[in-house]
C-alpha cells in the first residue's frame, strides 16, 4: 500500500460531520423511540425490512445483509424479538441448516404504531433541516458510500 496523505481541508470537516452523524443521530433517535416504542432502533430496522420482504419473510444472513448488521448481531436480535413475540424463526425449506425470520402480526402491528412516532423525530432530526435541493445532491452521494459499505456482505448462515 502507498503512502497516505492526510485529509485535505475539505476532507476534514466533512469526515467529522459524518463522524458525528453516525454516533449522535442513532443515539437522539433511540432515546426518544424506546421509552415510546420499547422498540430499539436496530429492532425498528429489523422490522421495516421484514415488512418490505415478500410474506415478511427473509433468510438471516439476507437479514443481516438489508439492515447493515453482522451475523451475530442479526441473531441476537432476531432472538429477542422472537421471545417478544414480534418475529418467528423458522428453519428453510431450501436449506435446512439455513433459518428464516418472519415478521408476526404483532411485530407488524407494533411497527405501524411505532411508525409516526418515529417519521416525526426523523424529519426533526435530518429532513427539517434540509432544503429539496439539499436532498437531491446528498441522496446520490450518501447512496455511493452505502453500495461502498455494502460491496462486502456478511457471509452465510449456512
Amino acid at each position: 500500500m502507498g503512502e497516505l496523505s492526510a485529509l485535505d481541508p475539505d476532507e476534514a470537516p466533512f469526515w467529522r460531520s459524518l463522524m458525528r452523524i453516525t454516533t449522535a443521530l442513532p443515539r437522539a433517535l433511540e432515546d426518544q423511540f424506546l421509552p415510546e416504542t420499547g422498540l430499539a432502533i436496530t429492532d425498528y430496522g429489523v422490522l421495516v425490512a421484514l415488512s418490505e420482504a415478500p410474506d415478511h419473510l427473509l433468510r438471516i444472513s439476507a437479514l443481516a445483509t438489508t439492515t447493515g448488521l453482522s451475523l451475530s448481531r442479526i441473531s441476537r436480535v432476531v432472538d429477542d424479538l422472537t421471545r417478544r413475540g414480534l418475529v418467528e424463526k423458522r428453519k428453510c425449506a431450501e436449506d435446512g441448516r439455513a433459518s428464516n425470520a418472519v415478521l408476526t402480526a404483532a411485530g407488524l402491528a407494533r411497527l405501524e404504531a411505532a411508525y409516526p412516532g418515529h417519521l416525526a423525530r426523523v424529519r426533526a432530526s435530518v429532513f427539517d433541516h434540509l432544503s429539496a435541493e439539499d436532498i437531491r445532491t446528498a441522496g446520490p452521494v450518501l447512496a455511493r458510500l452505502a453500495a461502498a459499505l455494502d460491496a462486502t456482505p456478511p457471509t452465510d448462515d449456512c
